[in-house]
């Protein structure tokens, strides 16, 4: 579901062509904190995926969980344990209420639930598992993206590394009395996401600029991240990239935004780009 100014909705279902375009002249700017318009008017970089100045950024995550300005919220919380593809695994939280949506936002393509509890709980158990199992608690969207090429075949296989690591995290001394510890039921994304049988991405757009067309065939999505099928093959297009840009409609079929290869797993050889 993309989301417009004005609250408009488009529907996103696989095979629907996404098509937009980048008015001639057109500028990326802030699109401001909380509600509230950029007081400065500032422009924004256009590879950048926040769309909002400093100033902007600061005060977005003023009264933030994930900055650790909120010590107060009583509502309970849950530790996660989340998998991107082979070797990367990451410990986090969000608030019970909140249910699945925070790993389906990640991308997480496997994740199970590893305690609940006060927020305050959930922070410490969050950063003991971290220092214990050695995973971090961010990944790069880019390496999510690499991942996906290179998925196991069946649920079974994508649950392993997390059952793994979910024996590990529950077996450690050193949790907090008030977070009660959960049992290893793996929830897999894949069939979710649409990467079944997805042809691998051949690239990523880079930016958006001026007079610029996006356009393909929507053939998954995870995250932010939508794979479209395009005269180029797929490209994944990171939706957070689109904020603080006047769109337009585009009726073409091209796409004519700066293209990159993706990144390589860590310890692969750089690629030159694509495009």
């Amino acid at each position: 579901m993309l989301v417009w100014e004005g609250g408009r909705r488009s529907a996103l279902a696989w095979g629907k062509r996404v098509a937009f375009g980048v008015g001639e002249g057109g500028v990326r700017g802030c699109v401001g904190a909380r509600g509230h318009a950029c007081p400065l008017g500032a422009r924004v970089p256009a590879r950048s995926t926040g769309a909002r100045c400093e100033e902007c950024a600061r005060l977005d995550r003023a009264h933030s969980v994930a900055a650790d300005t909120v010590a107060d919220d009583p509502r309970p919380y849950r530790v996660y344990l989340a998998w991107f593809g082979p070797g990367m695994a990451k410990v986090g939280i969000t608030a019970v209420e909140r249910g699945s949506a925070r790993l389906l936002e990640q991308g997480a393509v496997c994740f199970s639930w590893l305690g609940t509890g006060p927020l305050m709980a959930a922070r410490r158990t969050e950063e003991l598992l971290r220092a214990a199992l050695r995973v971090p608690d961010r990944i790069a969207y880019a390496d999510k993206r690499a991942a996906r090429a290179s998925l196991p075949a069946t649920a079974e296989e994508r649950a392993a590394e997390t059952a793994e690591l979910h024996a590990r995290a529950v077996a450690l001394s050193g949790w907090p009395e008030s977070l009660g510890r959960e049992p290893f039921r793996p929830v897999d994304h894949v069939g979710v996401f649409g990467l079944t049988g997805v042809r691998a991405a051949v690239g990523e757009v880079a930016e958006l600029v001026a007079a610029g067309v996006v356009s393909g065939e929507l053939v998954a999505a995870a995250g932010p991240d939508l794979h479209l099928l395009t005269e180029r093959g797929v490209v994944v297009l990171d939706t957070r990239l689109l904020p603080g840009w006047g769109l337009v409609p585009a009726g073409g079929r091209q796409l004519t935004v700066p293209v990159r290869a993706l990144r390589e797993r860590a310890g692969a050889r750089a690629q030159d780009g694509l495009f």
